[in-house]
């Protein structure tokens, strides 16, 4: 039998599939040919039923996805039983035969970074688009920021974080034409170890100003599943989104530096995105019934997360007609695709439910008029002295997951405060509720926040430790303290700003519990607080739909890239935490069923240096994928 299609059956026992219509018992509808009655079932309303029944299909397996990947104290979701060292996948995507094109490494030609911290005031003016600043946008954001080596292994890290330093996300520009980049339209995937560009095709003019204002372009995100399943098993849907989120923050605060505001382009479908990108030229993966292990290259495609335009700051207020815009990027299937991707791993394990969350996701064209520039929300101050001097360059490239925590390092409480400050989507509103996001980086998000944070407070010095709340869309606040302990105080702790919603729920030592609570690992408890990340969950994907499941890991994804700089603003570390046991932290909380859900973990404080690893510039690096 020919390797391609001896697949190996793993053995884990499988519900019946979601998608199998017989599941969901159909309405019966009476149709009475010879009536006239008001009450006739008219094509429309069997249209909008099967639409319906549809959409409740899709939601069951989102949440059957969610519910059977959760963590808990008997039992971890499935995944490998150890690692296969061997299948390890490149982390590295390339397009075999694609023109390559160096972009240019600092010092640039025209280098200046602002402050990190002035960005949440106001942004700088406008740089041209240019080789060169398109060049600092991906060395700020998506570019590998040095080499780690000890005894035989050697790795690399890069400006934007990721589970396991996995990285699935793949990144591409779509761009009007850059002199000494290329004469016509163009789109690119990066290469983060050759900080270079790979042209993938080339468009006729008039795509970008048919569209969008002057000076604009896109930045596509992709993920490859594969890459964190290989070590992570089922959960890894939710950590390519995470990483989704990461990336989409780290291209906003680069393209702040530039004077550039983002916008993720949410409209746009699953299949415009994939033609944007040149994705539909992967061959289609036939999703087995099971989880199954062998040779599948198919596995190994990039599923299209969002388009983000970049256009300057200050521009007058415009739309995109997404209707018009999806017809012209209906012409990229035509374009002359150059590159074959490469291959990853040798053998492969299928993680089904991956693959059928992924399709349920799936957001289709939004067929509107949508304005996508909005004011510009400087975030609320209190302690900028908190704050090193570190430009934006500076902490981007230095950021570092820190892999332990020192379990001293205490924190001002005003410094505390400044931090959550930033975290907070709609900026200083001046006696204005948080809801919608319009402070840097959340303002690239196209819907209002959705997401809160729980506080566990270790080592803050002048608040009292314990559990706190951050509430991030005060629209939520009577449903959050219905939803929780009726024991909770919900009051506000001393000092703290008025624009800023974080209330005390209770006191107390709580560096074991959030220790247990996150896999018992110690970096929970060892640093200055932990934040559990607590969505808005099953009302948002009702009234929304499936598609927005992965968009809620978008926004803790974002909300975790402000917390790694913060840390590193104020001279600390931070380290994302994907391990948690999720209904006992709902426990903890008091949270019932699916109203709220946890879905990302975080802790500050100071690190613990490993000095045994030995630290490489990330330009020119060894000449090893890893």
């Amino acid at each position: 039998m020919h390797l391609l299609h001896h697949k190996i059956p793993l053995p884990f026992h499988r519900q019946p599939l979601l998608f199998n219509r017989k599941t969901i018992p159909r309405r019966l509808i009476p149709i009475h040919s010879m009536s006239t009655s008001s009450s006739q079932t008219t094509p429309h309303q069997l249209d909008q039923q099967e639409d319906e029944e549809k959409q409740a299909l899709l939601l069951a397996q989102v949440l059957k996805y969610h519910k059977e990947t959760k963590h808990s104290f008997t039992n971890y979701a499935r995944g490998p039983r150890g690692l296969d060292w061997a299948n390890q996948p490149n982390p590295f995507r390339r397009y075999v035969s694609s023109p390559l094109i160096p972009l240019l490494h600092s010092p640039f030609p025209d280098e200046s970074s602002p402050l990190y911290s002035s960005l949440f005031k106001t942004l700088p003016f406008p740089k041209p688009i240019s080789h060169s600043t398109i060049s600092q946008l991906f060395y700020d954001s998506l570019a590998l920021s040095a080499w780690k080596s000890t005894g035989f292994s050697t790795w690399s890290l890069r400006v934007n974080p990721s589970s396991g330093n996995l990285h699935p996300t793949e990144a591409y520009i779509i761009c009007p034409p850059i002199e000494s980049l290329s004469d016509k339209g163009f789109v690119a995937h990066y290469a983060p170890k050759e900080h270079s560009l790979e042209i993938r095709a080339q468009f006729p003019p008039g795509f970008f100003t048919r569209f969008f204002p002057e000076n604009s372009f896109l930045i596509g995100l992709s993920s490859i599943f594969w890459r964190e399943a290989w070590k992570y098993g089922e959960r890894a849907f939710r950590y390519c989104n995470h990483d989704v989120g990461h990336a989409i923050a780290a291209v906003s605060m680069a393209a702040a530096g530039l004077g550039w505001d983002v916008k993720v382009l949410d409209g746009l479908g699953y299949e415009e995105l994939e033609k944007l990108m040149g994705l539909e030229l992967f061959p289609k993966f036939n999703i087995p019934s099971r989880p199954v292990k062998g040779t599948m290259p198919e596995i190994e495609f990039e599923h299209p997360d969002c388009a983000l335009l970049v256009f300057p700051s200050g521009v007058n207020e415009f739309e995109v007609d997404y209707k018009e815009l999806s017809n012209g990027i209906s012409e990229f299937s035509g374009l002359d695709w150059k590159g074959k991707p490469n291959v990853l791993s040798k053998e492969h394990i299928c993680w089904d439910i991956i693959y059928r969350t992924a399709e349920a996701a799936k957001k289709p064209l939004t067929m509107f008029n949508g304005s996508v520039v909005n004011p510009f929300q400087s975030s609320g101050t209190i302690s900028e002295s908190s704050y090193k001097d570190f430009s934006l360059r500076e902490l981007v490239r230095k950021r570092r997951s820190a892999v332990d925590m020192d379990g001293f390092t205490e924190m001002a409480k005003e410094t505390f405060y400044q931090m959550l400050l930033h975290c907070m989507p709609s900026g200083s509103r001046d006696g204005e509720n948080h809801v919608r996001q319009l402070a840097l980086p959340f303002r690239s998000l196209a819907w209002d926040s959705e997401v809160h944070a729980a506080l566990f407070v270790h080592r803050v010095v002048g608040l009292p430790s314990g559990l706190y709340f951050l509430v991030r869309n005060e629209n939520h606040l009577d449903d959050l303290k219905k939803a929780t302990r009726a024991e909770f105080k919900w009051v506000k702790p001393d000092g703290c700003p008025d624009d800023l919603p974080l209330y005390e729920l209770s006191r107390g030592d709580c560096m074991e519990l959030s220790k247990r609570l996150s896999c018992h690992q110690d970096i929970a408890s060892d640093g200055c607080f932990s934040v559990g990340m607590i969505a808005h969950f099953e009302p948002t994907l009702r009234n929304k739909g499936s598609w927005m499941y992965p968009r809620l890991f978008w926004e803790t994804g974002v909300l975790g890239q402000v917390l790694y700089l913060e840390a590193h603003a104020v001279g600390i570390s931070a380290t994302g935490i994907g391990c948690f046991f999720d209904d006992p932290v709902h426990e903890v909380l008091g949270l019932k069923g699916s109203e709220f859900q946890s879905l990302y973990h975080f802790t500050v404080g100071g690190p613990v240096v490993d000095k045994r690893i030995m630290s490489l510039p990330a330009y020119p690096g060894p000449s090893v994928d890893a």
